[in-house]
């Protein structure tokens, strides 16, 4: 699918360094088949030397060779990059932005007319290969087979959903791109009960993580409703049910969803401005 094209990659931080990696371990591209810029030359020599691929001497030079270039730059240095790389992009080439906030006709605004322009919203546990990404095309200059490949690309550092809108890029941001943050605190929570109740805290730790770790694998894998797979654990009259019952009258359900309700809200105030 991606063989014979060149992918270039303008920023090689967290998340340009783990779709870079993902990409580079699961053999669908070779490595010689990567370009990567970066203001930041020691963290470009450190990609380098990891994954073995190519540096670009410029972000001019990287367009002028890359059929697929993806863009992860700070949203404050994107209006700079774009103007910069603008006469160098042409058409049929396609390019995947991971910029948070950054609609696609901002892109669209400063690239080549006939350049496909594909949107998509990582999170960070792609840097352990087990991100969640979501995108967007309008379809302008982009094909089924261009949203194909920009998939493949992020599919190897986890999973990957489609979506109609753009606006729900803000959902997808307060939901997977602050959610690691709110399990993060979850399972801080249900470690420190443990230290609270006696556990050490090494051991609480890593009981809590492997807990919501093996909780989620058993959703994807299984296929079953959470609701369902909750009721498999919950006896009745018993020590699940007990819990449960303390986070319902708590509202645990209710602050997750007004937390992904705040954090889509900042989104769009951020786009907006």
């Amino acid at each position: 699918m991606l063989d014979g094209r060149i992918i270039g990659f303008i920023g090689a931080g967290n998340m340009g360094s783990a779709i870079i990696r993902g990409l580079v371990l699961s053999g669908i591209v070779h490595k010689d088949a990567i370009i990567v810029s970066d203001a930041d030359k020691k963290r470009l020599r450190e990609i380098m030397k990891t994954c073995g691929v190519k540096a670009a001497e410029s972000n001019i030079e990287l367009v002028e060779k890359s059929n697929i270039v993806i863009i992860g730059v700070k949203p404050y240095q994107l209006d700079s990059v774009l103007d910069k790389i603008s006469a160098a992009s042409c058409a049929k080439q396609i390019f995947i932005s991971i910029v948070a906030g950054a609609p696609i006709e901002k892109f669209s605004s400063k690239l080549n007319p006939a350049s496909g322009i594909i949107r998509v919203m990582p999170n960070t546990p792609a840097s352990v290969m087990a991100g969640a990404s979501a995108i967007y095309s309008t379809g302008v200059n982009v094909s089924q087979e261009d949203i194909e490949r920009a998939i493949a690309i992020f599919e190897c550092m986890g999973k990957v959903v489609a979506l109609h809108d753009e606006a729900l890029m803000d959902a997808v941001t307060g939901l997977s791109g602050s959610g690691p943050a709110y399990v993060f605190l979850a399972i801080e929570a249900l470690a420190d009960a443990g230290v609270q109740l006696g556990i050490a805290r090494k051991e609480a730790l890593m009981l809590a993580a492997q807990t919501v770790y093996g909780a989620a694998k058993m959703l994807l894998e299984t296929g079953k409703s959470p609701g369902e797979l909750k009721d498999m654990v919950t006896t009745p009259g018993g020590t699940t049910a007990a819990g449960l019952r303390m986070l319902e009258k708590r509202n645990f359900r209710s602050a997750i969803m007004d937390a992904v309700d705040a954090a889509a809200q900042r989104s769009r105030e951020l786009r907006e401005k």
